[in-house]
């Protein structure tokens, strides 16, 4: 499974978090612990916030411990918000479109789960996408499919809910399917004011997902890697120390919302969709 990583606060070097922590991500894409997959070198991606609205995107679909530009983009760039991902592909071609966080607009997505079955009802899902958001597809996975479904259902309004009515949709075209596999969606969205990650499986055997103080977090000889005042929250898939007391797990079936350096907790569940009538996506 997938690697990810999102910060909020004031504006820091994005190398800060990405490779001076002693369980940074960049280390996690090569030996991760708390993952089926101790590997993620299926592609990687850094999406991030600066002073315009649309966030910048660098993604490809080379290990992200073998991107020179990676490290060097990583020590240039301040951001405020910025979300990363290291990819360990469920069945998918790796290449770039397919290389997490998807971006549309305002929004960034990144996933860390599966589609059960995904190959059984592809075609169904794309029928209910939005038209405009179907051609806007770039790539072939799953999570992508995920992201441009809570876009059809209401993200930019309300994104929780959204995110419910997505894992909705796609869970009841599973169960009629028969498909047994799970879904299991550890996931993370964000606009540039907001994080909103939500850990639900229909099996109850969800991706972690963590949340922590990101002046707590240390490099490999203890050292702060951000400023002791820092206010900044990190959100993300493992801790990035052996400081374990330092993060809070997000319990199954629970959303974080993180807006102003303040997080809340929920409870979520997939929301059963109402009828979808086929869109026009594939014939527009």
């Amino acid at each position: 499974m997938c690697r990810w990583l999102a910060y909020s606060g004031r504006p820091v070097a994005l190398e800060r978090l990405l490779f001076k922590p002693e369980r940074s991500l960049i280390n996690q894409s090569l030996r991760a612990r708390k993952s089926q997959v101790a590997t993620n070198g299926d592609g990687f991606g850094i999406g991030w916030y600066g002073s315009r609205s649309e966030p910048g995107l660098y993604r490809d679909d080379r290990p992200a411990w073998n991107d020179e530009n990676l490290r060097s983009l990583a020590a240039q760039i301040d951001a405020r918000l910025f979300l990363a991902h290291v990819r360990a592909s469920t069945g998918s071609a790796s290449s770039r479109a397919n290389c997490h966080p998807f971006r549309h607009g305002k929004w960034l997505f990144a996933h860390n789960g599966q589609i059960g079955g995904f190959d059984l009802i592809a075609r169904e899902l794309d029928f209910a996408l939005r038209p405009d958001l179907y051609r806007a597809r770039e790539g072939s996975t799953d999570s992508e499919t995920l992201f441009y479904l809570a876009l059809t259902f209401g993200l930019d309004d309300e994104p929780l809910p959204a995110l419910a009515r997505a894992a909705g949709f796609v869970q009841a075209a599973m169960t009629a399917q028969g498909i047994d596999e799970p879904l299991r969606l550890t996931a993370a969205a964000t606009d540039g004011a907001r994080v909103i990650a939500v850990r639900y499986s229909s099996d109850r055997a969800s991706p972690t997902l963590f949340y922590g103080a990101a002046a707590s977090v240390r490099d490999a000889d203890g050292q702060c890697c951000l400023d002791a005042d820092d206010e900044g929250v990190v959100v993300l898939s493992e801790p990035l120390d052996a400081a374990f007391g330092n993060w809070t797990a997000v319990p199954e079936g629970h959303a974080l919302t993180l807006a102003d350096s303040r997080v809340e907790i929920v409870p979520f569940a997939p929301q059963p969709p109402k009828k979808v009538e086929p869109s026009a996506a594939l014939s527009a």
